[in-house]
């Protein structure tokens, strides 16, 4: 897939259009490109609404200006697929807007508990982290093998303890609490977590949860991943939850007694569990796991000298252990 950048000027009421025209032409339920990235195919769209004087001729070249600052991905058969045994799985340097690896990057894929950086991401945008959460019955989840937090129906807590809760043990439960919170149903914030996928780019992304659990309607792929993980980054307050490996909460159940947990994250690098090659600290991380999505990761990596940051993200590993060996093959390449 490839997308062309270049140097054209637009003003600012353009830089709104690009970013409305999107949602307008790749949100759910309306035309959806094979080659989403491809600006050739949007070209002809672009071209329609600006003969039906719906734009402006300063609006042309809305495909470059969107795809400048972005790593993209031109050729897959430069890189050997046969390097990471996972579905998926790519880096992207995102000082040089450089990928240094890429497999399967357009597949669309289960993502696991993924999801919750777009769910993340949503609630630090537009949500008051200060707010008062009363948990509803709609966090109760019973799927086997969910992973939870332990807040319960009742619970009063505030939503930047949720997201701690969401982040760090992986909470399916603090997911729907968010979302009912936020939107007033799991259904609700599914179309504001689509609206966001939109606007970020991510066309091969569809949520129907706020959490991950498997739903054949529920994908994405590690390009879109990307995108939407790039925008998760440029928030101040996502880097230091998911920098966070260990979190004291403090809150009240139904009857106003106080409970304390504490939640630990799951990445085996940022645990010390696992070690990355010399030079490099990995910063902020997501790990999913369904026995559809098979076993997930997306993380952020620095390297300790320059301080450039890199993305990468492996999508259906066959375990937990070929996960890491994946992942660490992926971020060797930095150093390359």
């Amino acid at each position: 897939m490839t997308i062309h950048s270049g140097g054209h000027v637009i003003r600012a009421a353009s830089v709104c259009a690009v970013f409305a025209l999107l949602v307008l032409l790749t949100g759910c339920g309306e035309r959806q490109f094979d080659d989403p990235y491809r600006m050739e195919e949007r070209g002809m769209e672009l071209e329609s609404i600006l003969s039906a004087g719906s734009l402006t001729d300063a609006d042309s070249g809305l495909g470059e200006l969107f795809a400048s600052g972005l790593c993209v991905v031109t050729d897959e058969a430069l890189y050997s697929a046969d390097e990471i045994t996972a579905e998926a799985g790519a880096v992207f340097d995102l000082s040089s807007q450089e990928t240094l690896y890429s497999k399967n990057a357009f597949e669309r894929l289960y993502p696991a508990s993924i999801t919750k950086i777009m769910t993340a991401i949503l609630a630090i945008k537009y949500g008051d982290l200060s707010d008062l959460v009363t948990v509803t019955e709609d966090a109760v989840i019973t799927e086997s093998g969910a992973s939870l937090c332990g807040i319960k129906p009742g619970d009063r807590i505030s939503l930047e303890q949720l997201l701690y809760g969401l982040m760090l043990p992986s909470g399916n439960d603090a997911g729907a609490a968010i979302a009912v919170h936020m939107a007033g149903s799991i259904e609700a914030f599914a179309d504001m977590m689509n609206r966001e996928a939109r606007s970020l780019g991510a066309t091969d992304t569809h949520f129907v949860n706020p959490h991950g659990l498997t739903d054949e309607d529920h994908y994405t792929t590690a390009y879109d991943l990307y995108l939407i993980y790039r925008e998760a980054l440029s928030l101040p307050k996502f880097r230091e939850i998911t920098g966070t490996v260990s979190y004291d909460a403090s809150y009240a159940d139904a009857s106003g007694a106080p409970v304390e947990k504490t939640w630990g994250g799951t990445n085996l690098y940022m645990l010390g569990k696992r070690d990355t090659p010399d030079g490099l600290t990995v910063f902020s991380s997501k790990t999913g796991t369904t026995q559809a999505a098979g076993s997930c990761l997306i993380m952020a990596t620095r390297d300790d000298d320059s301080g450039d940051e890199y993305i990468s993200v492996i999508l259906k590993s066959e375990n937990r252990n070929t996960l890491y060996d994946n992942m660490t093959k992926l971020i060797s390449k930095i150093d390359n």
